[in-house]
């Protein structure tokens, strides 16, 4: 059973992160989007996606929902294909596939 949630703190929690979310959007675009960044800047923002995307997955790959947060063969098999795919080939779309191909072949098996 959930607890009874209090709708007051819900919608500060809503409207907070709404503020917070456009404040961020903001300070780039707004304040900073007809300015030339310096070339340091720029370099460390091409490394955003590499770092947040692997902290989105990650977790999902070692304490996955569907097993009840157990380790699973299939699942760590599909991610440890994924990443040598997408070194081996320098594709992330080719590794993201056979990371599907492998897990979707492995949970199919029973593994």
């Amino acid at each position: 059973m959930m607890p009874e949630l209090d709708h007051t703190a819900i919608w500060i929690v809503i409207i907070g992160m709404a503020l917070g979310s456009f404040a961020l959007r903001f300070l780039f675009i707004g304040l900073v989007g007809d300015r030339p960044l310096p070339p340091w800047f720029l370099r460390h923002l091409r490394y955003t996606a590499v770092a947040i995307i692997p902290a989105l997955v990650v977790p999902l790959a070692i304490w996955p929902e569907a097993t009840g947060g157990q380790m699973d063969p299939a699942r760590l098999s599909a991610a440890t294909v994924t990443v040598a795919v997408g070194m081996l080939f320098r594709n992330a779309l080719a590794g993201m596939a056979s990371g599907a191909g492998v897990l979707m072949a492995l949970l199919y098996l029973g593994f």
